[in-house]
Formats: C-alpha cells, sequence, structure tokens
C-alpha cells in the first residue's frame, strides 16, 4: 500500500476494520449488510419502560405486522441504576427480556446506549445521584462524567454479551448507538465538545460488539462511527464520508404533549411522503420515532412539564390500539418499498425533472427496475409522463412503481381504514375515602434548619416531587394594614416548577411555569395577624429537565427573593432570614398509596369525605372489569396531583393545565411541524390516564389518588379505550384498497 493514495490506503484500513469485526453485520455506501446482503431496513421505537411486559409480545407482533424490520430503544440509566451500582433490570425494566422478545419476533434490534437519551425522559436518562459526583460535568471532556458513562456503557455491553444478543452471536441486536444528538451541543462548547467524542468513539469500538456504532444528529463523527439524521425531513441528509449509509434514526410521527399545551397530530399522508423522499434519494433505513410512544409512569417524564401521556401520535396509540389510518397507511407503504429493495440496494438513482415541482427518480439495473414519481407543489395535483404511461399525483405525494411501470402506491391517497378510538365510561361504583393532608410548619419535627433559601434538588435528590420551604413572620399590632383592615402582599420567586401557598395554614393561593418559561412568580395579598404568622410554601417539581446545555445546574424550587410588602417599613425581604425545610408529604412517608401503608392514617367517608380542597389523598377499591380492552381513568374533574393502582404509580395527573394555543383544521399538504395541526386546544392537555391491565387483580383493586389544588374524586370514571369500525378514505389505490368495513 505504500505508493498508494493516503485517502485509498485509509478507506482500505477502514474496509479492513469493518470485515475483521463484523462478519455478519457490516455497512457500505448503501446500506447495513447483514450476512453479506444490503438491506433497505424499515424501523420503529419502542421504549421498553413506556409499557408494561405484558404488553411487549403484543407491540412487537404489530411492529412486525406493519412492516417493521427492525425494533430500536434506547437504553434509560436511571432506570437501571438507580443508586451507584446498585443495578435493576426486572420489571418494565428488564432490558434482555424485552430483547428476546423482539428476537422470538424475527425482528432485528438498534441498541441505542446513549447512556443520555433526552427523550422527554426525566433528566435526560442520567441518573440524579450523577449530578453529586464532586467535579463532574454532564456531556463533555470531564473525567469523572467519561469514568461513569463507561462503567454504565460496559456493562450495558456485557450484559448483552452474555446473554449472545449481538447478531454476531446469534442474537437481534444490529446496531448501537453512543451518546446521542450530540453535534449541536459539540458546536457549542468546541474543543472539549470535539475531545468527548473522540473519546466516546474510541471507548465504544474498543467495546468489539461486533455491530456497528452510530452518532445521530452529528455532522461529523470519528470513523468507524456511522453519522445519522433525525428529524421530520431528511431527505436531503449526507452523511459525513462517501462510504456510510445514508439512515435516519428518528422520524419523528408526531410530537410531545406538555401540560399545557396542545396535542400535536401528524397526518399519515405527509409521514409516508417524508419516507418516500428518503429512500428514493438513497436512504436505506428510517426509524419511526415513536412506533409505540407508551406512558411515563412513576415520575418519569422529562422536560419539565411533559404529560404522563407519551402517545406522540405514534403508530401505536399509548395503549398498544393500532392508530389508524396512519399504521395501515405506512404498513402499504413498507410493501411497496420491500417491493423495490433489490433494485434499491443495488444501483444509485437516475434523477429527471419532468416539469416544475415534479421529480422522478429511477433504479434500473439489467434485472429490476423501480422508480419514484414526486410532486412537491402543496396545493396542485399533476401528471407525469413516464415511460410508456401517465401517472396522476396528488399534491405533495410520492408514487411508487416496483417494476417501473404500475403504480401500487401514493402517500397522499389513503387506502387504510380510518379507525377513531372510543372511551367508554365503565360502571365501577367507586366509594371514596379521604385524608387531608395538613400544610406544615417551621416547628415541624425532623425538619432541616438553614439561614437562606435552598435548591431544591439539592434537597430531595428527586426522591420526591414535593418540598417544604417553611418560616415565621412576626408582624407588630401597630402595623397600618391591620388598622385599616387590609391584607400585605407576598411575592415568592421560583425557578420552578409549580407551589401551593399556605399562611397561617390557610390555602393563599398556587402559582406554576411551563415548559418553554420553567421559572415563575406567585404575587398575592395574603391574611396576616399581629404577633407570629406561618408562611409555608409546597413546592413541586414537574419532571426535571432532559435537554440543555448542562441543564444538570439548572435549579429548581424556591429562588427567592421572597418579599413582604405593604408594610409599615415598606417591603421586608424574608429571603435571608430563618427557614425549615420538610423533603415530601407525611403520605409519601408513610407509604398511604400501598395497601401496607393503607391504615397508617385515619380515612374519612359519607358526609366527612373532603372534596375540593387541597392536599388531599383519596382512596377506593374496585374489581377489575371484564374483558381485555386497554383501562383508563378519566381525571376531568381533578386539578394536579399523582395516582397510584396497587401501590404503583400510574403517574403526574393535571387534567386543570389547559391547552393553549391555535387549533384548526389540518391540511396535510406542505412542511410540518410540531406548531401544525394541534388539537385538545381549550381542554385539558391531558385527560385520560392509562391503567395497565396487568397490574389489576381480579378483585379489590386499591385506587390512590393525591389532590394538590382541590378536585372532586366523584367525577373520575374508568374507562375503555376501543377503536371503531372504520371506513375507507376517499382516493384509495386500487393496487393496496383497504378491507370490507
Amino acid at each position: 500500500m505504500a505508493n498508494l493514495p493516503r485517502g485509498i490506503v485509509y478507506t482500505l484500513l477502514l474496509f479492513s476494520w469493518v470485515c475483521a469485526v463484523t462478519a455478519t453485520v457490516s455497512y457500505d455506501h448503501k446500506a447495513i449488510l447483514i450476512n453479506g446482503q444490503r438491506k433497505i431496513l424499515i424501523s420503529g421505537s419502542i421504549h421498553y419502560p413506556r409499557s408494561t411486559p405484558e404488553m411487549w409480545p403484543d407491540l412487537v407482533q404489530k411492529a412486525k405486522d406493519g412492516g417493521i424490520d427492525v425494533i430500536e430503544t434506547y437504553v434509560f440509566w436511571n432506570g437501571h441504576e438507580p443508586w451507584p451500582g446498585k443495578y435493576y433490570f426486572e420489571d418494565r425494566y428488564d432490558l434482555v427480556r424485552f430483547i428476546k422478545v423482539v428476537q422470538q419476533a424475527g425482528l432485528y434490534l438498534h441498541l441505542r446506549i446513549g447512556p443520555y437519551v433526552c427523550a422527554e425522559w426525566n433528566f435526560g436518562g442520567f441518573p440524579v445521584w450523577l449530578k453529586f459526583v464532586p467535579g463532574i460535568s454532564f456531556r463533555t471532556d470531564n473525567e469523572p462524567f467519561k469514568a461513569a458513562m463507561k462503567t454504565f456503557t460496559e456493562k450495558i455491553v456485557y450484559m448483552m454479551k452474555a446473554e449472545k444478543l449481538f447478531q454476531t452471536q446469534g442474537g437481534p441486536i444490529i446496531l448501537s448507538q453512543i451518546e446521542n444528538e450530540y453535534g449541536p451541543v459539540e458546536w457549542e462548547i468546541g474543543a472539549p465538545g470535539k475531545a468527548y467524542t473522540q473519546w466516546a468513539a474510541q471507548m465504544a469500538v474498543a467495546l468489539d460488539t461486533g455491530v456497528p456504532w452510530i452518532m445521530c444528529k452529528h455532522d461529523h463523527v470519528p470513523d468507524p462511527i456511522i453519522n445519522t439524521c433525525n428529524g421530520y425531513y431528511c431527505e436531503n441528509f449526507v452523511p459525513d464520508k462517501d462510504y456510510k449509509p445514508k439512515m435516519w434514526t428518528e422520524n419523528w410521527t408526531g410530537w410531545y404533549t406538555e401540560f399545557g399545551g396542545p396535542v400535536p397530530r401528524r397526518s399519515a399522508e405527509d409521514t409516508a411522503f417524508s419516507v418516500a423522499r428518503f429512500i428514493q434519494n438513497g436512504g436505506s433505513l428510517v426509524n419511526y420515532y415513536m412506533f409505540h410512544g407508551g406512558t411515563n409512569f412513576d415520575r418519569t417524564s422529562g422536560g419539565p412539564f411533559i404529560a404522563t401521556s407519551y402517545d406522540y401520535d405514534a403508530l401505536l396509540d399509548e395503549y398498544g390500539l393500532l392508530n389508524e389510518p396512519k399504521w395501515g397507511h405506512l404498513r402499504d407503504l413498507h410493501k411497496a418499498i420491500k417491493s423495490c429493495e433489490s433494485a434499491l440496494v443495488s444501483v444509485d438513482p437516475y434523477v429527471t425533472w419532468p416539469g416544475k415541482n415534479l421529480e422522478v427518480h429511477e433504479f434500473k439495473t439489467p434485472s429490476t427496475c423501480a422508480a419514484f414519481l414526486a410532486n412537491y407543489d402543496t396545493k396542485n395535483s399533476a401528471t407525469i409522463a413516464y415511460g410508456n404511461g401517465k401517472y396522476e399525483l396528488p399534491a405533495w405525494s410520492v408514487s411508487v412503481l416496483p417494476d417501473c411501470a404500475t403504480e401500487v402506491f401514493n402517500t397522499a391517497r389513503v387506502g387504510a381504514q380510518s379507525s377513531p378510538p372510543k372511551m367508554t365510561g365503565l360502571n365501577t361504583g367507586f366509594v371514596w375515602h379521604s385524608y387531608k393532608e395538613w400544610p406544615l410548619e417551621s416547628t415541624e419535627k425532623d425538619s432541616f434548619i438553614g439561614y437562606e433559601l435552598w435548591e431544591q434538588i439539592n434537597v430531595t435528590r428527586d426522591s420526591t416531587d414535593y418540598l417544604w420551604y417553611m418560616t415565621d413572620v412576626y408582624i407588630d399590632a401597630n402595623e397600618g394594614f391591620l388598622k385599616k383592615g387590609e391584607s400585605p402582599y407576598l411575592n415568592v420567586m421560583s425557578a420552578g416548577h409549580a407551589m401551593v401557598v399556605f399562611v397561617n395554614g390557610e390555602y393563599s393561593g398556587v402559582a406554576y411555569g411551563s415548559l418553554e418559561v420553567p421559572k415563575f412568580t406567585f404575587g398575592g395579598k395574603v391574611k396576616m395577624w399581629a404577633g407570629n404568622n406561618k408562611i409555608s410554601l409546597l413546592s413541586a417539581t414537574v419532571g426535571l429537565a432532559n435537554v440543555g446545555l448542562h441543564y444538570e445546574t439548572w435549579k429548581a424550587g424556591v429562588s427567592g427573593p421572597v418579599t413582604l410588602s405593604g408594610l409599615n417599613e415598606g417591603t421586608r425581604d424574608l429571603s435571608k432570614q430563618k427557614w425549615s425545610y420538610k423533603v415530601g408529604l407525611k403520605g409519601e412517608d408513610l407509604y398511604i398509596y400501598s395497601v401496607n401503608g393503607e391504615k397508617s392514617v385515619q380515612w374519612t367517608r359519607g358526609n366527612a369525605l373532603i372534596r375540593k380542597h387541597c392536599l388531599t389523598w383519596y382512596k377506593t377499591r374496585f374489581n377489575a372489569p371484564e374483558g381485555n380492552d386497554p383501562l383508563a381513568l378519566d381525571m376531568y374533574t381533578m386539578g394536579k396531583g399523582q395516582v397510584w393502582i396497587n401501590g404503583r404509580s400510574i403517574g403526574r395527573h393535571w387534567p386543570a393545565n389547559k391547552a393553549r394555543g391555535g387549533c384548526g383544521d389540518c391540511y396535510y399538504a406542505g412542511t410540518y411541524n410540531e406548531k401544525k395541526c394541534l388539537t385538545n386546544c381549550g381542554e385539558p392537555s391531558q385527560r385520560w390516564y392509562h391503567v395497565p391491565r396487568s397490574w389489576l387483580y381480579p378483585t379489590g383493586n386499591y385506587l390512590v389518588v393525591f389532590e394538590e389544588w382541590g378536585g372532586d374524586p366523584f367525577g373520575i370514571t374508568l374507562m375503555k379505550r376501543t377503536v371503531e369500525s372504520g371506513v375507507c378514505a376517499e382516493g384509495s389505490s386500487p393496487k393496496l384498497a383497504c378491507g370490507k368495513v
């Protein structure tokens, strides 16, 4: 090789490395090669902790039935290592079991180890204890962080090897990911980011998994890592080296829902259009993020302010039911693409432009021919003359011709059934009992004392959403507001996320931020008397930040200043005086949400039942309804809080936070973003909360609701979710028509 140009020598060495360590899985400029064969791979994201193990086989089978080849999942570090060195791989976090379900279905798996995941997941998937490692700085050239990240990555890789789950061992894993969407971060922090990227790539490759590694949303990555695209459209994405395949790791099927925001939807037509454009432009792997979004059980939603539902307008809805017509329409697209596979993986397309906004991609070999005909106009249909025929293309659409003659699919002609979901109330006969959680005061035993306002996560370590801030205020009998029968004005500034204010044990109001601006200020007149007054602030987090530069430094809780104005002296700053702190709620300490803790407090019922009061716990028992339909709780009449079934957390409820924004009709054509096609405006961002069937017993199920603001439990209803029989959309393709109604 001494006489060859340096670039050719490097390329030969690269392919030598690939062949040497990936005897079963490799890649070239066209595609991933499995057992030496190029593949067009259709992938779908299913996150194992966002569903239950009992749901996994059905979810994976529905993915396979929908034409999926690969299941893609993140690995959730904070779920697997909740305390340093203490690992958990059971129940919803049984990663090996999930992968084996995928294997048993005959599908491949893409393991996105990260271990940073973003994913609207609490703290971006990092365990909160990581924040308190001395000298640490996340996702940069920082030794404490790299050491912890390497240890966890090795833990996962060695576990996969021990279970023989990599493709080279006969398992389903064909790809792995290190880091996640790091390109923008590297750009912002410069040299330390580049050094970190290089280190992460070398660390991953050295683990010798036998399958390629990727880095997504990253323009330039170290060889032999493959860089990939994330977004709504990736047809123009080009890998950083011409010997790498063009892959799309996240085709966003919709967008997440935030408390206080509308619910985004993305049409089946536009989703299919984006995939067809990507494939016709040389793409070889496309992954739907999400194929099944699922539920943010427990306190796993991040953001902050991300809703408990992670439906994402995915091909399978939150409950695992087919989201039609999207699922069926994309299934038909996958069939059409697969019928073109031999041509797609063999040659680059010959591209022609028969008219304005019109484009033809032809893949032709001596034995095969496939064509994609595109109309990019957002309003007008068009006719393309191609070969011996003429083809009518609706606006914003691509037609697929597997034999360069017969149109079998058009992205804008939806032939799948449209099947709207339906929520039906069940007669469960809830009989409610209540327990009032009284606001704590500065004299509370076991409280901590400080002479400043403490940052919330530093105190709670995210063991709970709640932290009490308590202080005393002395009011002189000569204060003018007392003589006038008026009230002073309390002003509290918070770094986030929500707060309930009490003065002398009486409710004084609530305040909260939003995903866009988590910081907020409570301001209002409060009743005070001469002598000592008790101020109690219950600060609540709504999931920790999951994205942003050095988000581990972001704060939550009462940040101050805290002031009292309208006094003879003017305004008094309370920020530096004596404060008491108490972590969590009494009901949490006593585990009253579990059967074992049920009898640790005195519950009331009947005429003594507490309704529409803040800080109230409610409990009831019910029998599981017959059938297998997915279940949910309608929480429409409640405010904000959390829900448990048989001691297991469904997640946060917040139906009082109504969706703000502009909703209206949605036209499929034209570039999509998360501000387009919004629904649910003026209604709760999330009304229904998934109750997994596998969490229920036949009889005597223990339901507990904690209400922060004051709701009416008599409006809570157990619902079943079903899908109504659909009808074929107009303009169905005659080649891939839907079934009989």
